[in-house]
């Protein structure tokens, strides 16, 4: 990551009920349908995304959305990271990783022990970002099914 990238984009949390994060939430679900059947995408609505538990981040250049993700919290030990994307014309430029940041971040700062996610084997980007960042791979977790699309991953943080 440049430090050009870093000052010209900010990366906050903002509530998800918004126009553009509206249309970024259906360009990632039109991004997964294009890859996997609909019973193998974990969507989140945006209503879901609202709920209390969840850390909505949205990553910003010259104040438009280009990213998003989310933490949501599942107990005092674990959160899941949600809702990673990027837009297409800004990929490979190390937002997806400040977003990872942000997350990782925010997980530290709530004394979370390890976090957790569910990405699929078609994204190797993902993969790639999240294996860098210090992810293994492990078992299914929650009510996810073992769909031979979905790869789960875990890290755990040190506060």
């Amino acid at each position: 990551m440049t430090a050009v990238l870093e000052q010209s984009v900010s990366i906050a949390a903002e509530p998800p009920d918004q126009a553009e994060v509206h249309a970024l939430i259906a360009d990632l679900n039109a991004y997964l349908l294009s890859f996997y059947l609909p019973e193998a995408c974990h969507h989140m609505t945006v209503a879901e995304l609202s709920e209390p538990n969840i850390v909505f981040f949205v990553a910003r250049e010259r104040g438009k959305a280009v990213g998003c993700g989310a933490l949501r919290v599942l107990s005092e030990e674990e959160g899941e990271v949600k809702r990673m994307y990027v837009a297409p014309g800004q990929q490979g430029r190390g937002l997806g990783r400040l977003i990872l940041t942000a997350i990782e971040e925010r997980a530290r700062d709530m004394a979370l022990a390890r976090l957790l996610l569910e990405t699929g084997d078609q994204q190797p980007a993902a993969l790639n970002l999240y294996r860098s960042a210090g992810f293994a791979v492990r078992g299914p977790y929650l009510d996810y099914p073992d769909d031979g699309v979905s790869i789960f991953m875990e890290k755990r943080l040190s506060n």
